[in-house]
């Protein structure tokens, strides 16, 4: 890659897993600040066939080939979860700078891994939470950090959708399945973003399917020093998601916060408190914005050097820290500390 490029960040994908060539690409596809040059799969048919379909140039039949692509210089990797580690390092290594679907590995160990390949490769390595670069959270935190709901003491979120396909890799546990991993990382992170701090100390409660082995019902609970996060998440429930947040003198309440459409305008509210009735109630209106075309953009920002990611590398390990704790909470009956050391982003 030359020194002082500043066209469009050309992408290669990782694989034809649904997240990406249903959502992610077809919103990259809609910038002008990068191009989706190439897309692989381990089936030279199916990379053929998502090609055709998303009208993507150059195709590989192997993880291999596209990512020794000299013209490609960042990878999407949408591959299952127990995939993400090996393949962003293999990417990393060899030049690329990578964005990885979330949860970024399968415990804070792994994800350490991640750590020392970027410091010794120079490249950029994030992992893909595109509710932070959505102009609704960016929000909402400057109204919690301006004093406007008072102090922040208390999140409070739900995430759930109902599926149950032993053939899904939802449902695999030595993929990295379960709803924790799959959707609990993101009140999990969010409450981090909007505290600004790391937990103290998690609480939490497990169900288990009796037959596929997966996590499938949890309820959460973060001590942060300044206040609380309460959440559940489950991957067998009807589907539904809010986050609430809570101060001392308001309320922030926030529609659809993790899937909001990229075709609709979104909305949060804030509750000055001053009745039940909701007469102290300012809507505020965002338009429809596609929030994954916002994170390749911002990513691909950083790589031209432009501006700084949405939230680095250490930021992913600090959150699979939390969940790691989370799930020895569950295991243990006890509070559990969150590894490594707190950072404050």
């Amino acid at each position: 890659m030359a020194a002082g490029n500043t066209g469009p960040v050309r992408w290669g994908i990782l694989s034809t897993a649904n997240i990406g060539v249903k959502v992610v690409v077809p919103a990259m596809q809609k910038s002008s600040l990068l191009t989706v040059a190439a897309i692989a799969s381990r089936d030279a048919g199916r990379a053929r066939a998502a090609a055709a379909a998303l009208g993507i140039s150059t195709l590989y039949g192997s993880y291999e080939e596209l990512i020794a692509d000299p013209s490609v210089e960042a990878i999407y990797n949408p591959l299952p979860n127990h995939l993400h580690v090996p393949w962003s390092i293999k990417a990393a290594e060899a030049g690329k700078h990578v964005l990885c679907e979330k949860p970024i590995a399968m415990h804070a160990a792994e994800a350490r891994e991640l750590l020392a390949v970027r410091d010794r490769t120079g490249v950029q390595i994030a992992e893909a939470f595109m509710v932070r670069c959505h102009p609704r959270w960016i929000t909402a935190r400057e109204l919690v950090r301006s004093g406007r709901i008072g102090e922040l003491k208390l999140v409070v979120g739900h995430f759930s959708y109902y599926r149950r396909d032993p053939d899904d890799i939802r449902s695999k546990v030595e993929w990295g399945g379960g709803a924790l991993l799959d959707i609990g990382c993101y009140p999990t992170a969010l409450s981090r973003f909007l505290f600004g701090s790391e937990p103290e100390a998690v609480s939490c409660t497990i169900e288990h399917d009796p037959d596929l082995k997966v996590d499938r019902l949890v309820s959460a609970l973060l001590r942060f020093p300044g206040g609380q996060a309460a959440f559940t998440c489950g991957g067998q429930l009807v589907p539904w998601q809010r986050m609430q947040i809570f101060g001392t003198i308001g309320r922030i309440d926030v529609e659809i916060p993790f899937n909001a459409p990229p075709d609709h305008r979104c909305r949060l509210w804030v509750d000055d408190g001053s009745d039940f009735f909701g007469r102290g109630i300012e809507t505020i209106e965002f338009p429809a914005v596609d929030q994954y075309q916002l994170q390749a953009e911002r990513f691909g920002d950083a790589i031209r050097g432009r501006g700084a990611l949405a939230a680095p590398l250490e930021d992913a390990v600090a959150n699979m820290a939390v969940l790691d704790a989370l799930f020895r909470s569950a295991h243990t009956g006890r509070w559990e500390t969150p590894e490594p050391p707190h950072t404050r982003r």
